[in-house]
């Protein structure tokens, strides 16, 4: 799923990410709304992980959409 299909569709999968990164409150997810740049800095910061590695699990995440 690209990310203009995930962004259009937030409200449906949001769920979804809770699920895969679930320290992140509900607030947080709100706050991402299906920006990716938002959702990466929130996951980035949670996790204390690089940017890239963020950048990399939210494309991987988007993809597995798809399945």
């Amino acid at each position: 799923m690209n990310w203009d299909q995930v962004s259009g569709q937030w409200k449906q999968l949001k769920g979804k990410a809770k699920e895969k990164w679930g320290k992140l409150t509900d607030d947080e997810i709100d706050i991402a709304a299906g920006k990716r740049d938002q959702l990466v800095g929130k996951i980035q910061q949670k996790y204390g992980i690089a940017k890239d590695e963020a950048e990399r699990q939210v494309d991987q995440w988007a993809r597995d959409l798809d399945k």
